[in-house]
This record gives C-alpha cells, structure tokens and sequence, in this order.
C-alpha cells in the first residue's frame, strides 16, 4: 500500500468508525500478541543491497517469511545519530537517500511503510533510562529501507526508527536497549542494522571477496562472545585489542548490534542466518534472537 492510499485508507476508517487516531493505535496494541517477537541484527552494508538479488538479500528474506508477521518494526540504525534520543512519530515516514555516488536507479527507490505513532509512543512510556523525544522530521534511512524492501516488500508493516545518541557510552545504549524487551510481546519486531565490522577507510575496492586477518578475527570473536552471551566484553570491545580497533573506528554501526544482543533473554537461542566479509573490511553478520 502506497503512503497516501493508506493515509485516505486510515482517514476512511476514522470517519466511518467514528474513532480518533488515538483509538485506532490502542486497539492495534490492546490486540497485539502475547507471543515474545524474535529479535534481529541484520549486517546491512552497501546501499545497493536494495537492488541487488543476492545470498545475502535471500538470506534476510528466508529469515522474514519464517519469524512471526509483526504489529509494527522498530529500526534502530547506524545512519541516524543524534545528541538525545528520538523515535520517529510519524503516520507516513519519508524515504530518505542518505548516500551519495549511487546510480539513479537507488535514488528512486521509495519504501512507502506506514509508521507507528502509537508504538512510538510506547516506546517513550517504556524506558525511564533517558528521556525519549518524538521525532516528526527523519524518516527511514537507508540502514532501514535498504533491507526492508527485501524482508517486507509490500512495505504492509508500519516501521518507525530510534536514533542512536552519539554522546553516549555502549554501557548505556546496551542498558537502555534492555527496557525495550516488553514491547516483543506486543508484537513488536526490533531490528538493529548497522556492522559488526565496519572500516570504509580500509575497503578493499579492487578486490571484494578480500578477508582481513583483523576483520575476521575480530568478527569471529564477536560471534563467540554472542553465543557465550559473554555480553560484558562486546560492550567493552576496545579492550579486546587492536583488531576491535580497526573494525570498529568509529561504533554507530557496532551499537546497533548491542542492542539486539541486550535483548537476548535467559535461554533464548541465538542463530545466525547469514555471514560473510566483504571488501575486506565489512562484515554482514546476521543472527536472530529467539
């Protein structure tokens, strides 16, 4: 559904049903499932993913089809950082082409998703870690539209963003991460999308298939560390040496990956869907929590 089919879609209901925007979110919410949503991490990388057909786009489409359809997704993404903490509020989220250099063909790509104002809000109740804002103006960026076009490509599903506040340590992000873990049973999917490893400095442009001794000994120690659920060294990741250095020289696409992992309850199974290194220095790890 378009962005204003489903705006005169849910104009229709309100003035035929005689309810208010705020009605219809809550009854969204009063019949959402009780079954705990899986969580995911998806290793998203280039742009052009969204146009591409290729192992890893099947892989987080398999991996869509088999989980649970959810009430609404919430994004949290490496391209959207800024000082607080927001969560987009908007009906209908503006697809944003966060990204130069691209051919033309991914600047028309539009995800027309609906967003999640009511879910938004909740998320606001929810954590008491900071002080969570609404946000009118982001959008979806590419962390979020760029692997949703392949998960849900009838862009059905309303999907909202929480930025990620750069000012902040991973200690806090992990902690506020974790009073997110009530909305999965309300059927809402958290997604984390951004990279394990993460160097564009040291891209191997000439060679694609290239591996890093460092990439893939860091990437492999965070596998571990994940399935350990040795949580306090993946937070504490500088400590780990020089290969979590240059894998992670700035962490706006490591955080989103903490905040899948701090979403992992006792006993919950970890598996992960899809794993490679490309260019020598990006690793699109995926898993799946639950």
């Amino acid at each position: 559904m378009k962005r204003n089919e489903f705006i005169k879609s849910l104009g229709a209901l309100i003035a035929t049903s005689m309810i208010d925007l705020k009605s219809f979110g809550n009854n969204v919410l009063e019949n959402a499932n009780t079954q705990l949503m899986p969580a995911l991490f998806i290793g998203h990388g280039s742009p052009m993913n969204a146009l591409y057909d290729n192992p890893f786009t099947k892989a987080i489409s398999k991996t869509a089809n088999e989980i649970p359809i959810p009430k609404a997704i919430l994004v949290v993404s490496a391209h959207w950082q800024t000082n607080g903490t927001f969560v987009t509020s908007m009906i209908a989220p503006k697809t944003i082409h966060d990204f130069g250099g691209f051919p033309k063909a991914l600047f028309d790509v539009e995800y027309d998703a609906p967003g999640s104002p009511e879910f938004a809000k909740k998320v606001i109740e929810q954590v008491k870690h900071t002080h969570v804002k609404d946000d009118h103006d982001w959008g979806l960026d590419h962390g979020a539209w760029t692997i949703l076009k392949h998960m849900y490509p009838k862009a059905d599903i309303p999907v909202f963003q929480l930025s990620l506040d750069y000012s902040k340590s991973a200690q806090w992000h992990y902690d506020l991460a974790k009073e997110l873990n009530a909305l999965r049973s309300k059927g809402l999917l958290i997604v984390g999308s951004g990279n394990i490893v993460h160097n564009l400095g040291r891209v191997s442009w000439d060679d694609p298939t290239t591996k890093f001794d460092w990439s893939i000994e860091f990437d492999e120690r965070v596998k571990s560390d994940l399935l350990k659920h040795e949580h306090t060294d993946l937070i504490n990741y500088q400590k780990i040496g020089k290969s979590a250095l240059l894998s992670v020289p700035t962490n706006e696409h490591y955080l989103p990956m903490l905040y899948a992992a701090a979403l992992q309850q006792k006993n919950e199974p970890l598996n992960f869907f899809y794993e490679n290194i490309e260019m020598g220095s990006i690793s699109m790890r995926c898993f799946k929590i639950g």
